[in-house]
């Protein structure tokens, strides 16, 4: 079914368009819901549109060799994907998954590029958006070369989205363990047993689905091989 225009607006990447390009895009887009679990983005296959998460959250994830996988990236609410084929009409470099039910918007590839190229303020974003990505490869890179997934986890925790709180900072709906692992290279019942604790020395809080950081320094100082509380 079509986009509607207010959907559109609340897209950070669709936002500054004038409400005419709005317009037109509502007709060209569609919305589309995937169930837990589903694949948005094949490797194997190219990519044919531009993907804005309306609701839900995707992960970026690839295989090793041996055929573990490995998360990457998460795509949250009002974020969008495929932006490197859309740029480099190659075929995608990683699998696009729901870590929960999304409801995604679509824009078809070529209409995307048409768009970055008429409009300056969308290809300096996904210029940035791009330089984002390296970084955020270059960091996983060094994350997966610490020796204990205690440290890793730690690392990981340290590079999710903050925002201040009361205590240090405060994470919000922190993904789940399993999610976490993939990222890590460890397995779901090991990241449980750090997150214990971590809990029991009160280096985090559990607040709903918030996790809130209390001891930051500290956190660093495990991440960074400074501190070992692995045997608490």
């Amino acid at each position: 079914m079509p986009v509607a225009t207010l959907i559109l607006a609340r897209l950070p990447l669709l936002a500054p368009l004038p409400a005419q390009t709005l317009q037109s895009l509502s007709a060209q887009m569609t919305l589309h819901t995937y169930d837990r679990r589903a694949t948005l983005i094949d490797k194997r296959a190219p990519a044919a549109a531009l993907g804005f998460l309306v609701d839900g959250r995707l992960q970026g994830v690839d295989f090793t060799v041996d055929d573990r996988k490995v998360g990457m990236y998460f795509v949250e609410p009002g974020d969008y994907y495929g932006e490197l084929s859309v740029v480099d009409q190659r075929p995608p470099a990683e699998y696009v998954v729901a870590a929960a039910k999304s409801t995604v918007a679509l824009l078809d590839a070529w209409r995307a590029r048409e768009l970055i190229a008429e409009h300056a303020v969308l290809a300096q974003a996904v210029m940035a958006r791009l330089a984002q990505r390296l970084r955020e490869a270059t960091a996983q890179r060094t994350l997966l070369s610490l020796p204990s997934p205690f440290q890793r986890l730690c690392a990981l925790l340290l590079q999710l989205p903050q925002e201040p709180g009361p205590e240090g900072a405060e994470v919000a709906q922190i993904p789940t363990h399993q999610e976490l692992a993939i990222m890590i290279n460890a397995s779901r019942e090991t990241v449980t047993r750090v997150f214990q604790i971590l809990f029991v020395r009160r280096v985090l809080v559990r607040d709903g689905n918030t996790l809130r950081l209390v001891q930051l320094q500290l956190l660093k100082d495990i991440a960074e091989g400074r501190a070992d509380i692995s045997k608490g």
